[in-house]
């Protein structure tokens, strides 16, 4: 590998907002230098400038920006430095894609829904390494390989919602490394990916970064992933950069509150808590305040023993989904992807089920057959007592106030032309139509206050949110109706571990409360470990290990589950 050498210069970066009372400061004169062949790690919570910092880099901050100051340079093997806040749109798009490439957080909002896949990998190509259509194809198979994607024709010629979000995801780092650029920005770009393919990309980084001598703005809430691949680290919180330094030291001796209450919001991989630190549990000393959040080994077991006497509140028996994959001249399937196979099993009143398993297993697929979002094609669904299996959607109506999911993309479960306030009241307006129109609006602030927004969010757009923060609003909308079983797919994948805390005992109190119900689908098996008493383990459409998530996580039985397991990030750098 060449020696290291800088790369990228930001010096007094400041961006701000008009606000209502004035002017909200995103950025406040943050700088920092990045080098060849380095990964610099960006962590903190959602809302503190990690993404406007990256917008920033490429020029692509809102039109509402104010540019209060900054110099950002770039600096080439090719030519002099650039200073890329200087440059025109014609300038910018010799840079963009090309020398430098972004790896977004949300692949469903930045992929095309009317064009394939393939066919938008292989515009970048065409645009920056001049190939023909054929040569285009070609390379882009090669990327999805790559990529570690299944399949790569059909891939190719899907569009993105034929795809899983850790396949879409995928789609975009393929597109991000298309024209081999000097400087990849990746911003959350592991989020939506189980934990065997995260370690794959990661390493697909690292191998790139070595190779080609390149540099990588990693932006990341998951400080597992940031230990497995940053050199150095920045901590930012509020627009400011609170700490910085060498990842090894940092993560293992961090000297500010803020980076002492982030390392301790990880669910414990050793350990069962009740509850999990959160930010406001640190003082400003940094030291948290005294509390025992442990779970004694004799309570857990009888919370267990509490939950198995308990009646079902919903069975599953030989649910299967199947999805055409092939179809002759007339249009007629000649062959299916089973994406649920045969699966069977209980969920008890109170009882929390983990369903993890990699991308594209068929984990959300159960989840949207369950509420009869998707239909079966054989199987029983029993609720609460109930047959639901044949109910068409007026049949389920009744049923929808009690059983509700989380989805995974909050952008695209969110009306972008609603304010937040009114997409989390409008549910209640159906099911609670004796409330008034105060009574809607004080139940919503309470929700959003829940989550850890404020009232002054009720009046906003989605787009005005980060992704973390649209999912805490997607998050607030299923708990609005009060319902007694929740699915959450994914539902802390986009989340920093700060906010993801809160969300999780928020889950956890509401489920001691109310004795919610929850399957809760994840590939983070620290999350899904904390959260569940049981763990599915879903392959190929099929439950192939199931048992209390302990014995599982401390013994499992398959080579799949032991693959999920060991792919999980190396927690030994913490200690």
């Amino acid at each position: 590998m060449r020696s290291k050498n800088k790369l990228l210069h930001v010096k007094d970066l400041a961006v701000s907002f008009p606000a209502v009372d004035g002017e909200f400061e995103a950025l406040k004169g943050i700088s920092f230098e990045l080098n060849r062949g380095e990964v610099l790690g960006i962590v903190g919570e959602s809302g503190s400038g990690k993404s406007m910092t990256a917008l920033s880099i490429l020029q692509l901050l809102p039109g509402s920006a104010l540019w209060k100051s900054g110099e950002i340079v770039f600096h080439s093997d090719q030519d002099s430095p650039i200073i890329l806040n200087e440059l025109d749109a014609k300038g910018l798009q010799k840079i963009r894609g090309n020398r430098i490439s972004m790896v977004f957080q949300d692949p469903m909002s930045s992929l095309n829904p009317v064009y394939t896949c393939g066919n938008q990998v292989a515009e970048v190509v065409q645009l920056h390494k001049g190939l023909s259509g054929k040569e285009a194809r070609k390379a882009v198979l090669a990327l999805f390989e790559q990529v570690q994607l299944p399949d790569v024709e059909r891939i190719f010629a899907a569009y993105p919602h034929q795809l899983s979000g850790g396949q879409k995801q995928r789609i975009m780092i393929a597109m991000a490394i298309a024209a081999t650029p000097d400087l990849i920005i990746a911003d959350e770009p592991t989020t939506s990916l189980d934990v065997t393919v995260q370690g794959q990309i990661l390493q697909l980084l690292l191998a790139l970064k070595e190779e080609l001598n390149i540099g990588i703005l990693f932006i990341s809430h998951d400080l597992g992933v940031i230990s497995e691949i940053a050199d150095r680290v920045l901590v930012m919180r509020e627009g400011e950069i609170v700490e910085r330094g060498d990842k090894v030291a940092l993560l293992q001796r961090p000297s500010h509150p803020y980076t002492k209450g982030l390392l301790a919001c990880r669910p414990p991989l050793h350990q069962r808590l009740r509850r999990l630190p959160t930010i406001a549990d640190f003082q400003e000393e940094g030291e948290p305040i005294t509390k025992d959040w442990r779970y004694k080994e004799a309570d857990y077991q009888q919370h267990l023993q509490t939950i198995a006497e308990k009646p079902s509140i919903l069975e599953i028996e030989q649910l299967e989904t199947w999805f055409p994959s092939k179809k002759n001249f007339w249009g007629k399937p000649t062959a299916y992807v089973k994406a649920v196979d045969g699966v069977s099993f209980q969920l008890k009143k109170g009882e929390s089920i983990g369903l993890v398993g990699e991308s594209g297993c068929g984990k959300t697929t159960l989840g949207r057959t369950i509420l009869k979002l998707i239909e079966p094609q054989a199987g029983r669904i029993v609720f609460a007592g109930d047959e639901l299996t044949a109910l068409d959607e007026r049949g389920m109506q009744p049923y929808r106030k009690n059983m509700q999911i989380v989805f995974q993309d909050p952008y695209a479960s969110l009306n972008p032309r609603k304010m937040i306030g009114y997409a989390i009241s409008e549910p209640m307006r159906k099911y609670f139509p004796s409330l008034s129109q105060q009574e809607w609006k004080d139940k919503t602030v309470a929700l959003l206050e829940k989550v850890g927004l404020s009232a002054d969010h009720f009046f906003r757009y989605p787009h005005e949110f980060s992704g973390g923060q649209r999912q805490r609003i997607a998050i607030a909308r299923a708990l609005a109706v009060e319902p007694s079983f929740l699915i959450c797919d994914e539902s802390v994948s986009s989340l920093d571990v700060s906010v993801q805390a809160q969300i999780l005992n928020l889950l956890t109190e509401l489920r001691e409360e109310k004795g919610l119900s929850y399957i809760f689908i994840s590939h983070d098996l620290s999350v899904v470990r904390f959260m569940a008493d049981r763990i599915l383990v879903m392959y190929e459409g099929k439950i192939v290990e199931e048992g209390l998530a302990d014995d599982l996580y401390n013994n499992p039985k398959t080579a799949y589950t032991k693959k999920l397991i060991e792919a999980i990030p190396d927690s030994s750098i913490f200690n």
